[in-house]
């Protein structure tokens, strides 16, 4: 049981590691938002990331059978992806982090940058092949049962929580460092990485 929640905390930290479009989109929220609004964002993938793993645990049975489902949540997935980019094409620098008028604002500032970690995480459909992957690693491989199992995804979610939360502190802090010009690259870098993964899913899914 140790060895299940070690390595399932190694395997959450080691995902958050990949320069995807969350990883752009939390460290560009960090600078511009404040840490807080990062951490909404990690708040967001770990809530997808938990529906993910209790799927590649229990199954897929309890889903309703929806024709094309795949193709759908692929489609919805590029939409998002290459409004996003453009919307950082777009985007005015700022390295100020704003300050919200009353709570209600920062409230409805928190849900918002939720939801986008959430919709950025689970209209890719590599997130859930991969927690699928591991999954089936761990039960033909590994020979888990499912005590083990839940403990591994759930150490999983643990480091992914707190990868995430690490980097958006981070790299809050590194706001000091950063001129409205270097913030424009990061902007047009996060943009082009949007754009970049939404043609992916594009090629993949309806097009290869």
């Amino acid at each position: 049981m140790f060895l299940a929640a070690l390595y399932g905390l190694i395997a959450g930290i080691l995902l958050c590691l990949t320069f995807g479009t969350v990883f752009f989109s939390l460290i560009q929220t960090s600078v511009e938002r404040g840490y807080r609004s990062g951490i909404q964002i990690s708040l967001g993938v770990v809530a997808s990331d938990a529906f993910f793993c209790f799927t590649a645990i229990f199954g897929t049975s309890f889903l309703p059978r929806i024709e094309h489902f795949n193709q759908w949540i692929g489609a919805a997935g590029i939409v998002f992806l290459a409004i996003l980019g453009i919307k950082n094409f777009m985007k005015v620098p700022t390295i100020k982090v704003k300050q919200y008028d009353d709570d209600r604002s920062r409230r409805f500032e928190n849900f918002k940058y939720f939801l986008k970690g959430l919709a950025l995480n689970a209209l890719n459909p590599v997130n859930f092949m991969s927690w699928a992957a591991i999954a089936a690693y761990l039960r033909t491989k590994g020979r888990y049962d499912l005590n083990e199992m839940i403990l591994f995804f759930g150490m999983s979610l643990i480091g992914v929580f707190i990868t995430q939360s690490a980097l958006a502190i981070y790299a809050h802090r590194l706001r000091s460092l950063l001129t409205i010009r270097v913030m424009r690259y990061i902007n047009i870098l996060t943009g082009v990485v949007f754009l970049v993964v939404a043609g992916k899913l594009l090629w993949e899914q309806f097009l290869k």
